[in-house]
Order: C-alpha cells, then structure tokens, then sequence
C-alpha cells in the first residue's frame, strides 16, 4: 500500500524539466474504466491521432468495467497512470493513499440518472428511488457517487439502493432491456441511445457545465490523468509528455468538426449507430476541458459532494492542494506556444 509522500521536490523536478531531455519511462500502461464511453473521447483520440508517440511515449491503454478497477491495476503495480475521475485521488488520500491528477480532460462528469419508462410515472424526486436497482459501471466508479449524491438530496443513504455494476456502452443497453436494472447512472452515448429509444426517462444529469453545477452547486472536474505521487516525482518529463499529448488533443477538439471526431474513433465505439453517437457527442460536447486545467474550486465542489455521503471522508483532513497539480499543463502550453 502505497502512503502519503510529501510534495517536496515534486513540482521542482518538474520545473527544472529541460525541453529535450531523455523521457524517464517511454512504455507507459493507462489504465481506464470504460473507454468507448464518451466520457474518455479525449483518451482516444490522443491514441488514435498518434499524438502519444508524437511525444515518444509508446502507450498501452487496458479497459476495466469502472473506474475502481482501473484504480485498482494502478494500485497493484500492474499500471503506471489512471485515466479516471478526478474525485478518486481526493479518496485515496482519505485512504492515506496519495494520487494526483495532472491534466484534466473533462470539466463536467457527463453521468446522467435515468429511470425505466415503466417506473417513471411514480418517480416525483430521489427519495422514490428507495429500493431499486440502479446499473453503475462499477462500485465505488464516478457512476456511483453521481448517484449516491442524489439519492442523498432525497435523504436516502446509499444502502437504500441497490447498486448493480454493468459496465458501459452495449452492457448498459442490455441491462435496461432485460430488465436488469430499474434506473441507471451512467454515460454516453448508451444513456443517449436509451432516452432517444423511448426506454428511460432523465431525472439528473451532469452533460454540461450548467447541469453539472445544478446538481452540484459549481464546477465538478471529471475526466483526468492521474498518479501515484511516486510516480509523477520519478518521473516528471514522462508525465510532462502524457500532458503535453493531452493538451495538444483538448486544442485539437476545440477545432474539430463532429464529422472528423466520428472519423477518428474506433468503429465499434459507436454501437452500430452513428447518427445516433453524433448526437450524443453534441449532447456532452461543452463537458470537455478546454485547457486540462483543474480549478481550485471545482477541488473544493468535488469535496464537498464527496463528503455529503462519505462518512469516512472528513473535509478538514483532506489537502486539495496534493491532490491535483496543474504546473505540467502550464508547461504544455508555454510549449505549445513557442511551437506557433
């Protein structure tokens, strides 16, 4: 079990990176919970446009069901880097695990809450969703604490539901259609093709910055890369290339047209419909970071939320500021400016 490590010396040897110099570790593993799920496009599409080796990094992306067992590899040694939400290194550290994110990719977690058609007339507030089946990606994942945090609102505690991981994408489609699950927390584009199909009705969503705010009173970072401290300290000019590659795909995307994003992600992500994946994209287009920046007060949101039904969570022993680091962003783009 990996314990807090102090920041000492972290963010110096990143500064004192000099362009150029050797990466520490080329053959980098990413783990990820979900990746054709659009809350990872940016992770793609930084594969896929070959901006990683662009870096010199040879990258291995794995899939898990959620994010917990993406944490998980990270945890076990069997992956070097999370892709995943950014509230996790503020529960690891609750843990006395010390993680930190260094790029954001999503400025709004993009999960919505929805309820079975069938059970939507009796649906008037989260206090209803009293003991139904809610399908998550998996226990403990960014799924999870969207809905746990409703649910909250209506003075349910999580034990008042009964949570069901069922992973992403099809698994998703397939658990409302065998009647698996009675509501879902999940994303897009599955979220998106059972609402268009008339099989779930939204009761929450997180899609945008606005309905993000909505639930959560401020900004709510999602989607990002982070560590072990370990790591990041071991190897800065390697970190500094993953967020270098990350930044490059944000910029790249705020150009982008819908048709090249289709373009460039894998045939199979957009499950057999791709009419259907564009609008979903567009649906959760503004949740994207524009910059991979992680704003204090979208930390002070996410802990707060995080503490509402997280007992074990205890706002006053939590450091925010070892919990996330933008000075490789700041680095990426001073970079990137000198290129243009």
């Amino acid at each position: 079990m990996r314990t807090i490590t102090p920041l000492v010396g972290v963010l110096a040897l990143a500064v004192a990176t000099v362009c150029g110099a050797q990466i520490e570790k080329r053959d980098v593993h990413i783990a990820v919970g979900g990746k054709t799920a659009l809350y990872y496009l940016p992770l793609t599409l930084t594969e896929r446009l070959g901006y990683f080796k662009d870096e010199g990094l040879d990258v291995r992306i794995s899939d898990f069901p959620g994010g917990t067992r993406s944490l998980e590899a990270v945890v076990g040694g069997s992956a070097d880097v999370v892709a995943g939400a950014y509230e996790h290194t503020i529960n690891m550290q609750s843990r006395r695990i010390s993680f930190q994110a260094f790029v954001l990719t999503g400025a709004a977690p993009q999960i919505t809450v929805a309820i079975a058609t069938r059970l939507a007339p009796g649906y008037k507030s989260p206090k209803d969703l009293k003991g139904l089946k809610v399908g998550i990606s998996a226990p403990g994942s960014s799924t999870n604490m969207v809905i746990n945090y409703v649910i909250a609102q209506g003075g349910l505690s999580p034990s008042d539901i009964a949570v069901i991981g069922v992973g992403a994408g099809a698994s998703v489609i397939a658990a409302v259609d065998q009647g698996r699950v009675d509501v879902i927390s999940q994303t897009d584009p599955a979220v998106t093709m059972l609402e268009r199909t008339g099989k779930v009705k939204v009761i929450a969503e997180t899609r945008t910055p606005e309905g993000t705010a909505k639930i959560f009173g401020g900004p709510m970072p999602a989607a990002s890369l982070y560590a072990p401290i370990e790591f990041i300290r071991k190897n800065p000019r390697t970190v500094q290339a993953l967020t270098n590659a990350t930044v490059r795909t944000l910029q790249w995307m705020q150009k982008a047209t819908p048709q090249q994003i289709l373009a460039t992600v894998p045939e199979e992500y957009l499950l057999g419909d791709k009419a259907m994946y564009l609008f979903a994209y567009n649906n959760v287009r503004t949740a994207y970071s524009i910059d991979g920046y992680i704003s204090e007060a979208g930390a002070k949101t996410t802990l707060k939320a995080l503490a509402s039904f997280n007992p074990n969570i205890k706002p006053a022993e939590i450091n925010l500021a070892q919990t996330y680091t933008n000075e490789f962003v700041k680095r990426a783009h001073a970079q990137q400016g000198r290129k243009n």
